[in-house]
């Protein structure tokens, strides 16, 4: 996988406002405490959206490469814009505890098949070495048949990382839920009340 860097700058502690920047923290290993940087919105948002919210990322910052990986990411409660994210700073060696999203694939073939997938879980509790961490795990469920489970096997992750709650299930296959259409309601025609004849005029 080629090298994602992703360019910083420091910026002042407390609220932040600049358009274009989302504010952002780095910690970890070498840096003393926390430290307020900056990054490109338009740039942090291609990232996280073709890497996921754990990718692994270089920070160029102050003309030194740190390498870490996403940490948290915070969203605006309306908007979903990125609002703020943390990034932690170690070396290749060191052991991290993240959750890693799950995609699954093949859902559509399922459905051809008059099944579904319903899934329990999203995203997988890892424990290991940075480097060997993927940024996200994909699950190809279209040769799947009707009370599989998706399970840790499934998950292809490599021998040396530890899996929190191993024995528990992702996702199963389920017969295609079919939503009946609602019946339009019934048209009343609204019935006119007869109109009485005029009372002859008087002579």
């Amino acid at each position: 996988m080629n090298e994602i860097i992703l360019e910083a700058s420091e910026r002042a502690a407390g609220k932040f406002r600049e358009v274009g920047s989302i504010p952002g923290t780095l910690y970890g290993d070498g840096i003393e405490s926390s430290l307020p940087v900056k990054f490109d919105e338009k740039i942090l948002n291609r990232l996280i959206a073709s890497h996921g919210n754990s990718a692994k990322v270089w920070v160029n910052i102050n003309n030194s490469k740190k390498y870490g990986f996403i940490k948290e990411v915070q969203r605006k409660h309306l908007t979903r814009a990125l609002s703020h994210i943390d990034i932690q700073i170690v070396s290749r060696d060191h052991e991290i505890k993240i959750k890693v999203p799950i995609t699954f694939l093949g859902d559509d073939v399922l459905r051809t098949k008059q099944l579904q997938l319903q899934v329990y879980k999203s995203e997988v509790t890892v424990t290991g070495k940075m480097a060997e961490m993927p940024e996200m795990v994909e699950v190809d469920v279209s040769e799947m048949k009707l009370g599989d489970s998706i399970t840790i096997d499934n998950l292809g992750l490599n021998k040396l990382l530890k899996v929190e709650n191993d024995d528990a299930s992702f996702g199963t296959i389920i017969n295609l839920r079919v939503v009946a259409a609602e019946e339009p309601e019934a048209v009343v025609e609204a019935v006119a009340a007869p109109v009485a004849a005029p009372a002859p005029a008087k002579k």
